[in-house]
């Protein structure tokens, strides 16, 4: 079950195979950000179909801020 703070991997798009966090739940998909190329401020609309749930969970401050949110998904990368 997704919720705020999940970690999917995109599994289709120009941000294939990179790993984004959940910033809200709609009812047609999610709403992504990485930090960098998609910042807290801009997300980015995902079709549920197009991510892969990971298992990982993000602590709600880390998600507060770009910064954060890069180093906690860079550090990601090798365990999912």
């Amino acid at each position: 079950m997704l919720k705020r703070g999940s970690v999917v991997r995109s599994l289709a798009g120009r941000d294939k195979d990179s790993l984004l966090a959940v910033v809200e739940v709609t009812e047609k998909g999610v709403l992504i950000c990485d930090g960098k190329e998609r910042p807290v401020e801009r997300p980015k609309f995902k079709n549920l179909r197009h991510i892969g749930e990971t298992g990982a969970q993000l602590p709600e401050e880390t998600i507060s801020r770009n910064k954060a949110l890069r180093k906690a998904l860079a550090g990601l990368e090798d365990c999912v």
